[in-house]
């Protein structure tokens, strides 16, 4: 059986999306990174980036949400999509796109807008911008189709998705506004039986909530080297 190692982020999420959606029996084991158990010795031998989510179906080793994505996809033979001479170009070319710059100034977007120390108001609207700039990307492409292949509900989808609910988050409350064509489809897949199962995922194990100086240190070991030798 797959084994799935994962939190409640983003990009674990996307993965526990598709697990669900496909039917993919697997057990899901939880990495508590506020608690550091992605810097343990047996997690960095699946993944030596120590961060989630990571697979690991039988001998083999994978990591990074989007190549776990495409694994899955083309193991199962799902959610790719129904003309792949056609469509295969753009299925990598968004999939890497969301993991090449969607997810990381999203990321870096949340980071220094609510982490960081001090005011970094250069970093804040650099992060801010990139992310608006490619969430509008991305509202664009689905204005003029439901999905981001087309007709295909894909595992370009489901990595769109992971992030989407931060978006509120990353850039204000009222932030999704200016994404409607986004909202339609997080709203979409919020609805399919097999997102409520994956959210439902993180509820399974008592994660650390407190983000205190142990679970800095864990998550953001720069910060926590330089507060100690300022």
């Amino acid at each position: 059986m797959i084994k799935f190692f994962y939190n409640g982020a983003p990009n674990p999420l996307k993965v526990a999306l598709f697990l669900e959606e496909a039917g993919v029996p697997y057990e899901a084991v939880p990495v508590d990174t506020k608690r550091g158990d992605q810097h343990t010795d047996n997690f960095r031998a699946i993944n030596p980036n120590s961060k989630v989510p990571a697979l690991l179906d039988g001998e083999t080793a994978v990591f990074d949400s989007s190549a776990i994505l495409l694994y899955l996809a083309e193991k199962t033979g799902q959610f790719l999509t129904s003309e792949p001479e056609r469509n295969r170009g753009q299925l990598l070319s968004w999939l890497l796109f969301v993991a090449s710059g969607v997810g990381p100034y999203s990321g870096q977007a949340v980071h220094f807008r609510h982490f960081a120390p001090g005011e970094n108001l250069y970093a804040r609207e650099r992060y801010a911008h990139e992310a608006r700039r490619h969430w509008q990307i991305v509202e664009d492409r689905l204005s003029i189709a439901p999905y981001m292949l087309g007709e295909d509900y894909s595992i370009v989808d489901m990595s769109v998705w992971g992030w989407a609910s931060r978006i509120p988050f990353m850039m204000g409350e009222d932030a999704m506004a200016d994404y409607p064509s986004i909202a339609r489809l997080m709203a979409e897949v919020n609805a399919r039986p097999a997102a409520v199962r994956a959210l439902a995922l993180p509820d399974r194990h008592a994660f650390k909530q407190t983000f205190d100086d142990d679970a800095i240190r864990n998550l953001y070991p720069h910060i926590h080297a330089s507060r100690h030798t300022l």
